[in-house]
């Protein structure tokens, strides 16, 4: 073979810092556990002042899903996890789409198949579908076939697919930075697959070939592939390549006994934006999916993408399964609802407001300020702020409450009182509504719970809302507020309140 070939390839290796890679295949949606691969890749490299780069490994074709390609960038790009290297940006190593560079896979399997560390395998689908059905893996069948009768079958056009040549005694060791030192014994790895009969490269094979080529330091990817790690390893040690540092990630949980899964209906990243989180707080949770801060952060929750960049460590990462829980993810997405500006805020929330409040005399950004405070995710925003375009049906047993003091009668008397005082006002401010209203529950007698309570459910009528009754009778304006008052007046009335 031409050995130029060969050392062109090497040649073009970035050397001497962290160089990490996010690699997905467009095979679906962009579920929480990719996620969290692509987020630990990019702190890696971060934290170290290194490289990300993005590699889509579509060798799977029957697999493709039209539109997961544009998921992963639009997932990668929502999260701010940027990259210095990708199909999109080319780079030193390029190409970076695994399709685009099958003419070199065969190149290494044939190299491979030179030094004997691997073979040509002939076997019927037939024979491979038996073995399946006696639960048996690959049996070697072809993995000693003389010269002549690898010949013999190549002249007559027999299909066949390259294998990698497992050493049958001895021992594999590897080491993981979570998992430690791992060995496995030879005769129980199967001889695996490099190349397919179609002559693209398996999923284990150019993940290899590409990470070696592409310079790549530190592989992060989730545990299930530890069992594929020894054979990983002996492919780098037949290349006589240097090994990279291993990160095997324990899976997201979606409860003790069950991976999260999009069949079982749990959410993608662009599930959880449409569910009313934001990118920001999807990310702070994703990260403490089985990693923990150490040393001085060790009791921190909040972490900004910077501040996680700085302060990320590979010994954080845990053993242990993590579980997805939404309702801690609604507590990290309150906080940072609460943290945005009052104008983010707004941009923010305007979406889900126009969905109920339609009347374009009423002002989204006092709606939003009371809002702020009280939303936990911005999907439920609508319910909240519903009754500003229309009072909805409600029944008088809501007057009554304990601590205000209500009910029906009370709050009769108290409605009575209230319409000529807010009638007579010549500004509609926040300050005059207040003003007048704790002027007159002083000139009544009675605590200002006790007139407030009635004004805001005969102008709202809910008796949950995110605001009280001075800002609600001030955003509706002195005719909505003044007629939902006498609603709620007759209403009373005609139930003998």
């Amino acid at each position: 073979m031409d050995r130029q070939w060969f050392d062109g390839m090497e040649a073009r290796i970035p050397r001497g810092g962290v160089r990490t890679r996010f690699a997905p295949s467009p095979t679906g949606y962009m579920h929480i556990g990719n996620l969290r691969t692509a987020l630990y890749t990019w702190l890696i490299a971060r934290n170290a002042g290194g490289a990300f780069i993005l590699r889509i490994e579509d060798t799977d074709q029957e697999r493709l899903v039209e539109g997961a390609a544009e998921v992963i960038y639009r997932t990668l790009r929502g999260c701010g996890l940027d990259w210095e290297e990708g199909p999109d940006k080319g780079g030193p190593v390029g190409p970076y789409i695994q399709t685009e560079r099958r003419d070199l896979y065969g190149k290494y399997a044939q190299l491979l198949l030179e030094t004997g560390h691997a073979y040509r395998c002939f076997c019927t689908r037939e024979r491979l579908d038996a073995l399946h059905g006696e639960n048996r893996g690959y049996d070697g069948h072809c993995r000693d076939l003389s010269q002549g009768e690898i010949d013999e079958k190549l002249a007559a056009g027999v299909p066949y697919v390259i294998r990698q040549k497992i050493p049958r005694t001895g021992q594999t060791t590897f080491h993981d930075i979570v998992f430690g030192d791992i060995t496995v014994e030879n005769d129980s790895l199967d001889d695996q697959v490099l190349i397919k009969s179609d002559g693209l490269p398996t999923y284990n094979f150019a993940n290899v070939v590409d990470d070696h080529l592409m310079g790549i330091t530190h592989v992060v990817r989730g545990s299930e592939y530890l069992s594929s790690a020894p054979k990983y390893d002996l492919l780098y040690q037949a290349f006589g390549w240097e090994v990279p540092t291993y990160i095997h990630c324990s899976p997201v949980m979606r409860d003790q006994h069950n991976k999260m899964s999009k069949r079982k209906g749990d959410p993608s990243y662009e599930d959880l934006l449409a569910m009313g989180f934001l990118s920001e707080a999807i990310v702070n949770y994703v990260a403490l999916l089985g990693w923990s801060p150490r040393g001085a952060y060790a009791e921190r929750e909040f972490f900004t993408l910077p501040e996680l960049a700085q302060v990320f460590d590979i010994g954080g990462i845990s053993k242990s399964p993590a579980i997805f829980d939404l309702e801690k993810l609604t507590y990290f997405n309150a906080h940072y609802l609460r943290a945005l500006s009052p104008e983010a805020f707004h941009q923010a929330a305007l979406p889900y407001l126009r969905q109920a409040v339609k009347n374009p005399a009423l002002s989204t950004q006092e709606i939003a300020g009371l809002l702020q405070a009280r939303c936990e995710r911005l999907t439920g925003i609508p319910e909240k702020v519903d009754f500003f375009d229309a009072l909805p049906a409600y029944g008088v047993d809501l007057y009554t409450n304990k601590k205000s003091k209500t009910n029906p009668e009370i709050s009769r008397r108290m409605l009575e009182a209230a319409l000529p005082a807010l009638e007579g006002l010549s500004d509609w401010t926040p300050e005059a509504i207040h003003g007048a209203l704790t002027s007159l529950a002083e000139s009544l007698g009675v605590k200002n719970a006790t007139l407030m309570w009635p004004v805001r459910i005969a102008v709202a009528g809910k008796a949950v809302t995110p605001g009280g009754a001075v800002e609600l009778c001030h955003i509706l304006g002195r005719e909505e507020t003044l007629r939902r008052l006498r609603l709620g007046l007759d209403k009373l009335s005609q139930a003998g309140g």
